[in-house]
């Protein structure tokens, strides 16, 4: 019982993949345009989410950073679920929790840049402050998400993107969000660097 349990879940995570991949490719390739054309002119991607979300924006910001799976200069990104103290200051001076996120971007953030937002139901409210707050800066926004995008979906221009996992349940969605990840992250090396056969 326990058995097909498990490979119930490899079944029903590689048919969703499947069927993402015929959906998702084209707002995946209109993101790495996005995250493209913001790097080579001295842009830069600010990564958030909460949660195992918040660990994705670490690693792609780390991918963006020291490379992903090939030798390149650096590209310049940002988790901003990396900084603790503010993430948990309390007392005078402390932000309201919602704010955390948009109080960065309008610290960091500049026009051209990019907000990465990460969200299984895209209804966090500091992920829609943040996206509000990027909206302030003229930053395009680029938002991985589950099903229909929540609440943030509806907050997007026609310049941000929205990559909406065809699913509801939170690991698939987060196994898909890893996997668009890896193809952002290919697509702008491939983009700046050419095709290249990466060894198995």
């Amino acid at each position: 019982m326990l058995e097909q349990r498990i490979q119930q879940h490899f079944i029903d995570s590689a048919d969703l993949k499947y069927q993402a991949a015929q959906v998702l490719s084209h707002p995946i390739a209109d993101a790495v345009q996005a995250i493209l054309a913001c790097v080579t002119s001295g842009g830069k991607v600010l990564a958030c989410g909460n949660g195992p979300s918040a660990a994705e924006a670490q690693q792609f910001a780390a991918f963006c950073v020291a490379g992903f799976e090939r030798d390149r200069p650096e590209l310049a990104a940002l988790a901003l679920t990396s900084d603790s103290t503010l993430l948990t200051s309390t007392g005078p001076g402390s932000l309201d929790a919602t704010q955390h996120f948009a109080r960065q971007v309008r610290a960091l953030g500049q026009a051209g840049d990019v907000l990465l937002a990460l969200s299984v139901t895209g209804n966090e409210p500091n992920l829609l402050a943040a996206t509000e707050a990027a909206h302030e800066r003229d930053m395009t926004v680029v938002v991985l998400t589950g099903r229909t995008g929540g609440k943030l979906a509806a907050l997007l221009r026609e310049t941000d993107v929205l990559i909406s996992v065809p699913h509801d349940r939170p690991a698939r969605v987060r196994e898909v969000h890893g996997l668009v990840l890896h193809c952002l992250s290919d697509g702008v090396d491939t983009q700046l660097l050419g095709e290249q056969e990466i060894p198995l």
